[in-house]
């Protein structure tokens, strides 16, 4: 079960994260949004996205280059593991607090408000639920983390992890032993990444980056109810050309 949870089941949840992903996108691209419901209770919703968001960002960025940073290179750049493992517990920390209250204030406002719960998917409550049971196993290993302070626990899961990106056979391998909480933490974070695809959580992957090399584009909403094609000349009645008029005239 050990090598299955932590040599097999990390390339079927990135295989899934991936072509789920994609295939979602292809087939139904309407659904890809994070479906905002900001037009109620919108400072509750202001206050918990911003410590969410800064805090699973903040969290998502340590681990990544936590986990991938090449052993060789901290060895070279002379960072001991000691000094790494105190930052990861104080930034991650700090950014682990601010993701479980921002997601608490989100969870709270999506449970109790009738409304919001009247548009919400079980998807959306079970994935916000997991991520703050995730984040709540994440907090939870700084206690761990803080009786191996020379970084130990540490370097099992960053050779774990680059053992996987490298298909290394033996990845598993690396993390027997460890703190069921790690263990925990790891399984229920390949579990989020399947269920990626299938949840709000693809907008994540819709930074409109495109905007930054096509300037002059802007977004709006439109009044309009009848296409362009089809809006009506001069020949119809005055009255009836003014009913389908746009609303409002484009800035210049």
């Amino acid at each position: 079960m050990h090598n299955f949870i932590f040599g097999i089941y990390p390339y079927i949840a990135l295989s899934v994260l991936l072509i789920g992903s994609v295939a979602r996108y292809e087939r139904d691209p309407f659904t890809w949004k994070s479906s905002s419901s900001q037009l109620l209770r919108r400072r509750q919703l202001i206050l918990g996205s911003i410590l969410f968001h800064v805090g699973v960002l903040t969290i998502f960025v340590g681990h990544f280059f936590g986990l991938l940073t090449p052993l060789w290179l901290l060895e070279a750049l002379h960072i001991p593991h000691e000094a790494k493992q105190i930052l990861a517990m104080a930034v991650g920390g700090v950014a682990g607090v601010m993701a479980l209250a921002g997601g608490a204030i989100l969870i709270h406002r999506r449970l109790y408000d009738p409304r919001i719960r009247a548009t919400s998917n079980p998807m959306d409550i079970l994935i916000l639920a997991l991520l703050l049971v995730q984040i709540t196993l994440g907090l939870s290993t700084i206690f761990v983390s803080a009786q191996h302070i020379d970084g130990t626990e540490m370097v099992k899961f960053m050779r774990w992890a680059q053992g996987i990106f490298t298909l290394d056979p033996n990845a598993a391998s690396y993390t027997a032993g460890a703190s069921p909480i790690f263990q925990a933490h790891i399984f229920l974070g390949l579990t989020i990444f399947i269920l990626f695809p299938f949840s709000r959580l693809v907008h994540m992957l819709s930074a409109p980056v495109r905007y930054l090399w096509r300037p002059g584009y802007q977004i709006v909403r439109s009044r309009r109810t009848v296409p362009l094609a089809a809006r009506p000349d001069a020949s119809r009645p005055k009255a009836h050309r003014a009913a389908v008029r746009p609303a409002a005239k484009p800035a210049e």
